[in-house]
């Protein structure tokens, strides 16, 4: 078993990295399937980049361990937010060091949002909003915003705004200066090592392979229960279900429901269900040279009607939800607003569309199995319930990081992915609306192509800050993506969690998933 195995290479070759004897060296295995594009909190943007970023970074403000209810002090002590909702004030937390024992400064914070904006790596649109960052004195920055933003705080809480060591990685090859896009090579050190304040600290990553991470010794706050995590890449979860029940990995975070449905039995094994906020989605792009015939608004209604969402649930559990908006948010519709499969409309859709007949297109879609949920029985599923109305499916699955920069870079015409927020906020799906993070960039839905009442509902939803008006603004946003615009979501599942049952201070959140830090072991 791994960690056993892992324990008689330090015997047999000395003392670990803490002074530790082989004995007494707490060691966590997770399995997991890893889609890790970046360890580098300015580029990484994947739930595997969150998970282990979590622990190695930490953030000005974050939400409490077991929920989103509320904003907490984390890197900053305390703030104050300016009556014109543009000017963010942060006392730093004076205590706070970085895992090389360097002091957290005001110059990191500004250091680090600025790397973000500037390095215009995958994640930097979440900073385009900041007009400047300042460090008024060594504890306390000042953050100016472009326009009002009432999730800029939700926003803060996001691995991104991790902060790093500004000397450590400008010494690195680190910029933050407005060129940092060509000038900036950091990335590869940060893929290498950490520089943060979070409890471990990054020792090595082996793409798809594994990655280690090993307690922070100048951690300033609470110290972690374990002194080495190891985070090791199995992407078939039959796989990991045989791994978790040998003791060899002590969490799987990808098993399937019937592999979890046959563990009840196994007292060594605990399974914990929970709720989920992802949600799986068909994207249509909307440029006909891509998409073809899924460009057309009355094909991506059809395909919307075409669905079998109860035939999703019944493989995965979980919900359907009303719009890529994922239901658990504020103003989300719950699921008794979701769509209801009807195929008579589908092919009235179709036929006013000209396509009677149907048409052929192609799936794009990684092979990949997230959180129990596995895309190629999904994928399937779709080719053959759109195979009823006509639509012929040709099913083009792809390697992770290949596919997952085809979708990016907005080249896939007719696409399957999931998404899950980036911050918990329901301003968040403006990102699937025109010009957005996934409406303009990956489903070429512009301000160009699409309707004026749309673009009229973002802009407003973007910066109202009273709670009732945004409520009513992003309803309407859900009754138009419900009608409208390039997306078909079909399922949000929820998250299946298998641990052995010696481990505990298991809990999943919304935000990052799961804090390893928490965990520790009955002894």
């Amino acid at each position: 078993m791994r960690r056993f195995l892992l324990v008689i290479v330090i015997l047999l070759f000395g003392v670990g990295v803490f002074g530790l004897s082989a004995q007494d060296e707490k060691v966590l295995v997770v399995g997991h399937a890893e889609s890790t594009d970046s360890l580098d909190p300015a580029h990484g943007y994947t739930q595997t980049t969150g998970i282990i970023n979590r622990v190695t970074y930490e953030t000005l403000v974050t939400f409490p361990d077991a929920d989103a209810s509320a904003i907490v002090p984390l890197l900053a002590a305390d703030w104050t937010v300016a009556e014109d909702g543009l000017t963010y004030t942060f006392n730093l937390n004076t205590a706070a060091t970085f895992a090389n024992g360097d002091m957290l400064t005001a110059d990191d914070v500004v250091f680090s949002f600025n790397r973000l904006k500037y390095v215009q790596g995958t994640p930097s649109f979440l900073a385009a909003n900041i007009a400047s960052v300042t460090a008024d004195d060594a504890d306390t920055v000042t953050v100016v915003l472009g326009t009002p933003d009432p999730a800029f705080l939700a926003n803060l809480a996001a691995n991104p705004f991790a902060i790093t060591n500004d000397a450590q990685v400008v010494e690195n090859g680190g910029s933050a200066a407005e060129d940092a896009a060509t000038t900036d090579t950091a990335e590869a050190f940060l893929n290498g090592t950490s520089a943060g304040t979070g409890p471990y600290v990054l020792e090595s990553w082996e793409p798809q392979v594994e990655t280690v991470l090993v307690r922070n010794a100048n951690y300033w706050g609470e110290a972690p229960y374990f002194d080495r995590i190891i985070i090791t890449n199995i992407p078939e979860a039959a796989t990991q279900k045989v791994a978790l029940e040998s003791g060899e990995i002590d969490i799987a975070l990808d098993l399937t429901s019937d592999q979890l449905s046959t563990m009840g039995d196994n007292a060594d094994v605990t399974v914990a269900t929970t709720p989920g906020n992802i949600v799986h989605f068909l994207l249509m792009n909307n440029n006909p040279e891509l998409g073809g015939p899924v460009s057309d608004p009355r094909v991506q209604l059809a395909i919307r009607y075409a669905l079998d969402y109860e035939g999703y649930k019944a493989l995965w559990g979980g919900i359907t939800p009303a719009s890529p908006l994922a239901v658990g948010q504020l103003s989300a519709y719950g699921e008794d607003q979701a769509f209801v499969r009807d195929l008579d409309q589908a092919r009235a859709l179709l036929a006013e569309a000209g396509y009677a007949d149907g048409f052929d297109i192609t799936l794009s879609y990684p092979i990949f199995t997230f959180q129990g949920v596995n895309m190629e029985t999904n994928a399937q599923k779709i080719q053959a319930d759109l195979a009823e109305v006509g639509i012929n499916v040709t099913l083009n699955p792809g390697e992770l990081q290949v596919s997952l920069e085809e979708y990016r870079s907005g080249q896939q015409g007719f696409a399957y992915w999931f998404w899950g927020p980036d911050f918990l906020d329901p301003i968040d799906v403006l990102s699937f609306l025109p010009g957005g993070k996934v409406g303009g960039e990956r489903a070429n839905w512009t301000d160009e192509n699409a309707e004026q009442s749309i673009i009229d509902l973002r802009d407003q939803a973007a910066v109202e800050s009273d709670p009732e008006a945004r409520v009513a603004l992003f309803q309407q946003i859900q009754d138009y993506l419900r009608e409208s615009g390039p997306w078909a979501a079909f399922l949000q599942p929820n998250v299946q969690t298998a641990f052995r049952s010696d481990l505990q201070g298991y809990v999943w959140h919304p935000q990052w998933l799961i804090n390893l830090a928490l965990l520790s072991r009955a002894e």
